[in-house]
């Protein structure tokens, strides 16, 4: 039995959807996610269930879909509409973020160029997590190739054709060995093994902190455990949660950027970046963001 679910999300004036398709586009042989110039779908479980979301933009809002290989669970349309919210970045604050900055010397022509950006956010913060391990200091073509082998591996297929994000009971079911064939360290295999228990055990309950954590807990609790840095929290932060103050000042394209844009000489370090960054809270992965969209063909 396969059931469907819509809903119509009005979209803010100058909203970039190519910013949020490019996140799409990520992968070129498209096993889980599609993207074209009017819209993306990508594949995912819901409630453990095979699903494809489908978000087709229009010139004020994005219409979203759900289609699901089974019967739809109570609670799902505020579910949906909370969550492509959030993946569409529109609790952001972007337009107070640059009326505050727009006459900074260094990031105001920047955001004059990339005005109305937004940061897409996983559909998950479980996703977005394993997503930060997976680029711990890879390039995120890479990453994006160890991703894809794991979504290959155990992704459940759905009807559209479309493979399935992985939950937590799925990649804590894998041997370490497994992870490692597919591309990760023996350190990340072993992270990524105990984070999808923790979590498939109830112990880390990331979707309960969408709502009912404070940034300062979810950071204190993450960061309690091996294999997890402060370059991981913040960005999980930011592609889970939506958080725009992380500093990610860890991050090489970030520091690549700042360098080009004040046109020093010499590399930037990470202290020299955190200090640079922190006259932007509360929105310093926002800044961060923009940073990474002035650098040509990047995809952060």
């Amino acid at each position: 039995m396969a059931a469907v679910l819509s809903c119509a999300v009005a979209l803010p004036a100058g909203f970039r959807p190519n910013d949020i398709l490019a996140f799409y586009r990520r992968d070129v042989q498209a096993l889980s996610e599609r993207a074209d110039e009017h819209g993306f779908s990508k594949g995912m479980l819901w409630s453990g269930k095979p699903a494809c979301l489908t978000v087709q933009f229009t010139r004020d809002s994005a219409l979203i879909q759900l289609a699901l290989d089974g019967r739809m669970p109570a609670g799902s349309a505020e579910r949906l509409e909370s969550m492509a919210r959030r993946m569409l970045g529109l609790k952001q604050g972007v337009e107070e973020f640059e009326r505050a900055h727009r006459g900074h010397p260094i990031i105001g022509p920047v955001l004059a160029n990339q005005a109305g950006l937004r940061v897409p956010v996983a559909a998950t913060p479980f996703e977005a997590l394993t997503w930060a391990i997976t680029g711990q200091q890879v390039s995120v073509a890479a990453a994006v190739s160890i991703r894809r082998r794991l979504i290959s591996l155990i992704g459940k297929p759905h009807s559209s054709g479309l493979l399935c994000y992985p939950d937590p009971d799925q990649i804590a079911a894998l041997p370490p060995d497994i992870l490692r064939e597919v591309g990760f360290s023996t350190a990340k295999a072993a992270t990524l093994a105990m984070l999808s228990r923790l979590v498939a055990d109830g112990e880390l309950q990331l979707d309960d902190w969408l709502d009912a954590a404070s940034v300062d807990d979810i950071r204190d609790r993450l960061l309690s455990l091996k294999g997890i840095g402060p370059w991981t929290v913040d960005y999980t932060l930011l592609r889970g949660f939506g958080w725009m103050d992380g500093s990610l000042h860890g991050d090489v394209a970030v520091r690549r950027a700042l360098q080009t844009l004040t046109g020093s000489s010499d590399k930037i370090g990470e202290k020299e970046a955190q200090q640079w960054l922190s006259a932007f809270s509360p929105w310093r992965a926002l800044v961060a963001a923009h940073l990474w969209a002035s650098l040509s063909n990047t995809t952060y």
